[in-house]
């Protein structure tokens, strides 16, 4: 399937529509955080203050994921995405309208984390709906697709949302985030017909039996977790993602505060060198969509691997030697150039080796793992962050990176047990399998 040809596929295009606009609406909302840690602390956001109000968007990982794929994978996933994108829509209304002047925080703690909360649903049915949408030959061009939606969005958002939050503030930045979530939900309804059609007796039955069937889940949690136990090659995915995330977390905030100190600004250049990473992660999921096949994925995401650290100290140390943002710009195009590929082909592999019964559990454990060890990273640098120059944390954290890269490299042309070849060209399991 061609890029053109997928644009046939109406069903598709809808939900591809849908995850623009939302992505777009993330972009937004972090930017409107950042904001709303800057304006708390008088213009500079604090990494710990930052750190802390993050890692309630990371907290309902470990809350809601173990049970959310469960469900993910019980519930209609259309009507999954619709729900929560209308929820989502009215509770961040509430942090513009009504919260965002209080001097204590804890409201807006608490909205973030309900609005995440959500959002664990959310992951799972938005990753295994893809199979349902196409067939099982196009799942690599759905997969492209799916990630370079989020590289438009990354750009538009990064941008816009640095803008809107650097002249219009957080409360302005919320505003947009919300309504995002309603143009999404109603991109969501044209997927499939008839349209959706929400009875509040149907949620009502839906509580019940989230209530009343506790111990069943549970009961599917543990196979979930069985069966990613006895699949090699998911372990192997959700270990890469892992220190692909671990690296993420420990430059997230630190990386945010570099950026404001060098360049004297909140979100402004923020922004501009995030649309740079988006320009870059958007040419590299399109040509690893075009021409990826070409190559085993997991060589792939090693070789990225190598290139992204590498790519990362050389940011560092340029942004603390020059303070040059067209420099920093042009370096941040290149990185974003070398990660694209690497999500896609780790969804590419799940999708080809689990079952389409429990992708829902195996994304939700995905998410569990990868998103523990960004918190975990991103609380030590952030505190580390008050002792050491964080231009050192981040340099330190490109060479880690590229020495991972090198050593499963290795161990994958090796064939040792943590490099072990998979079958790209297998297709998905279904449900008979």
């Amino acid at each position: 399937m061609s890029f053109r040809e997928s644009f046939k596929n109406k069903d598709f295009i809808a939900f591809w529509l849908a995850q623009l606009v939302s992505q777009f609406g993330d972009r937004i909302n972090q930017m409107a955080l950042v904001g709303l840690v800057a304006g708390k602390n008088f213009g500079s956001a604090s990494t710990m203050e930052l750190a802390k109000l993050l890692a309630f968007t990371i907290i309902p990982v470990f809350v809601v994921g173990p049970i959310a794929g469960v469900y993910v994978d019980r519930w209609d996933r259309k009507l999954t995405l619709f729900i929560c994108d209308i929820i989502r829509g009215v509770i961040i209304l509430l942090i513009p309208l009504v919260f965002i002047d209080q001097h204590q925080m804890w409201p807006i703690y608490t909205i973030v984390f309900l609005a995440f909360c959500l959002s664990r649903f959310y992951v799972p049915a938005k990753m295994s709906i893809i199979p349902e949408l196409v067939e099982p030959e196009h799942l690599h061009m759905a997969n492209s697709l799916a990630t370079v939606t989020g590289m438009i969005a990354f750009v538009v958002g990064a941008l816009l949302g640095g803008l809107i939050v650097e002249y219009g503030g957080a409360r302005g930045g919320f505003l947009c985030d919300s309504i995002t979530f309603f143009v999404s939900a109603l991109l969501i309804s044209f997927i499939g017909r008839p349209k959706i059609k929400v009875k509040p007796r149907e949620i009502m039955d839906t509580g019940r039996e989230m209530a009343g069937t506790y111990r069943h889940v549970l009961h599917e949690v543990k196979d979930g977790i069985v069966y990613i136990l006895e699949h090699r090659e998911i372990r192997y995915i959700i270990n890469l993602m892992m220190i692909l995330f671990m690296a993420a977390g420990a430059i997230y905030v630190v990386i945010i505060v570099f950026i404001q100190e060098s360049f004297g600004s909140i979100t402004r250049h923020l922004g501009f060198l995030a649309v740079g990473l988006g320009v870059g992660l958007f040419l590299g999921s399109l040509a690893y969509g075009k021409w990826g096949n070409k190559k085993k994925h997991i060589e792939t995401i090693f070789s990225c691997l190598i290139g992204a650290g590498i790519m990362m100290a050389v940011f560092a140390f340029a942004v603390q030697a020059f303070k040059n943002v067209w420099v920093a710009q042009a370096l941040a195009i290149m990185l974003g150039m070398v990660v694209g590929p690497i999500v896609i082909a780790s969804n590419t592999v799940v999708h080809q080796v689990a079952r389409l019964k429990m992708q829902g559990k195996v994304f939700s454990a995905m998410e569990f793992a990868i998103h523990f060890a960004f918190l975990v990273t991103m609380l030590i640098s952030s505190k580390l962050s008050e002792f050491v120059p964080r231009s050192a944390i981040l340099m330190t954290v490109g060479v880690v990176f590229c020495a991972v890269g090198v050593w499963g490299m290795w161990k994958f042309r090796q064939g040792g047990s943590f490099g072990a070849e998979i079958n790209d060209s297998a297709e998905p399991l279904t449900e008979g399998k």
